[in-house]
C-alpha cells in the first residue's frame, strides 16, 4: 500500500507540473484536469513496468505511447499543441520512471 501512495504522490506532482504552464495559459479546465488525470494514471503505472531497460527509458515510451491517442483528437483542431505535447510526454514520462526507480522499487 505504501508504494501505490508513493506512486500517486508522483502522480501528483507530475499532474501538477503539466497542468501549471496550462492554467497559466488560460486553456479550458476540462483540457487541465484531462491533462492532470493522464499524468496521475502514468504515475501509478510507469514505476511498476519492468522491461529491463533504464527506468527513465521505460517513462519516456511508455508516457509517449499513452499519449499518442490523445495526440490524435487534438491534432485537426491545434496541430501546434503536438510538439508541447511530446516533449511533456518525454520530460515527464522519463521525471516519473525516476523518481519511481528512487522511491518505489
Amino acid at each position: 500500500m505504501d508504494k501505490l501512495l508513493i506512486a500517486a504522490g508522483i502522480g501528483i506532482v507530475a499532474g501538477t507540473i503539466d497542468v501549471v504552464p496550462m492554467i497559466i495559459m488560460k486553456l479550458e479546465k476540462r483540457a487541465n484536469f484531462s491533462a492532470f488525470i493522464h499524468y496521475f494514471v502514468l504515475g501509478l503505472v510507469i514505476p511498476f513496468v519492468d522491461w529491463g531497460i533504464p527506468a527513465w527509458l521505460t517513462g519516456m515510451i511508455v508516457a509517449t505511447l499513452v499519449a499518442i491517442p490523445t495526440m490524435i483528437i487534438v491534432y485537426p483542431t491545434d496541430h501546434k499543441s503536438i510538439v508541447p505535447m511530446i516533449i511533456f510526454a518525454l520530460v515527464l514520462g522519463a521525471g516519473i520512471g525516476l523518481a519511481g526507480d528512487a522511491f518505489i522499487i
